[in-house]
C-alpha cells in the first residue's frame, strides 16, 4: 500500500512523481542517504520504478542538484539589480539572495557542491551549474565595462567572489558564524573586503 503522505501516481507522471518524492524526502531527513527503494515506496510505485529513469541513485542525486543550480541561477538572476550606481548596489543583492538560498537549502546546497557527487557524474561541468557562476561572470564583465571593478582576468575575480560566498555559505549552514569569532554582521563585513579588492582604485 502506498505511504499516506506519497503524492499520487499518475501515468506519464512517474519521472516527475520520483524527483518531488526524493526532494521531500532531501528537506524532511537533511542528507541523501535514503535509497530508490525508500524513494519508490513514499512516491506508491513499485521498488523497481525508479530505474525506468535513473539507472541509479546518483542519477537521481546529480538530477536533483542540477535542479538546485537552475533554481539558484534563478533566484540570483531574478536579484540583479537594474541600472545600479556602485559596485555595493551591483553585488550585495546578489550575495544576499545566495546565502539566503544555501541557507533555505542545506541538504540541497551540499549535495549540489558534493565533491563526491559531482566526480562521479559531471555536475559541476553541466550547463545549470556553469549557470550560476555565470551570474558571477556577467556581474563582473558589467562591472568593468562601466569601470566600477578592476581590469583583471574575470574568472580569477570569479573564482575569488565564488570562494568567499561558498565559505560563508557552509560556515552558516554549520552555525559556525558566532559573534565572538567573527562579529555580528560577517557577511556584510566580508562583501566589504571583497569590494574593496575589486573596486578600481586611482591608477588602474
Amino acid at each position: 500500500m502506498p505511504d499516506p503522505i506519497s503524492r499520487p501516481y499518475h501515468h506519464g507522471d512517474l519521472r516527475r512523481a520520483v524527483i518531488d518524492t526524493a526532494q521531500d524526502m532531501l528537506r524532511e531527513e537533511k542528507d541523501w542517504q535514503f535509497t530508490l527503494r525508500e524513494v519508490a515506496r513514499r512516491a506508491g510505485v513499485s521498488h523497481a520504478a525508479p530505474y525506468k529513469h535513473f539507472h541509479d541513485k546518483s542519477a537521481l542525486l546529480a538530477e536533483l542538484a542540477k535542479l538546485g543550480f537552475a533554481e539558484l541561477a534563478a533566484t540570483l538572476n531574478g536579484a540583479t539589480p537594474k541600472n545600479t550606481a556602485s559596485l555595493r548596489d551591483e553585488v550585495v543583492p546578489i550575495a544576499q539572495a545566495y546565502i539566503a538560498f544555501a541557507m533555505q537549502n542545506p541538504a540541497l546546497y551540499r549535495l549540489m557542491f558534493s565533491a563526491e557527487e559531482g566526480r562521479s557524474t559531471g555536475l559541476h561541468l553541466s550547463d545549470s551549474a556553469l549557470s550560476v557562476f555565470e551570474v558571477t561572470v556577467e556581474l563582473l564583465r558589467r562591472g568593468q565595462a562601466a569601470g566600477f571593478i578592476r581590469n583583471r582576468p574575470i574568472q580569477g575575480q570569479a573564482a575569488t567572489c565564488w570562494a568567499l560566498l561558498h565559505g560563508i555559505a557552509m560556515l552558516a549552514i554549520d552555525g559556525l558564524l558566532v559573534p565572538e569569532k567573527v562579529g555580528p554582521n560577517p557577511l556584510e563585513a566580508a562583501l566589504d573586503t571583497l569590494i574593496e579588492g575589486l573596486a578600481v582604485e586611482q591608477g588602474d
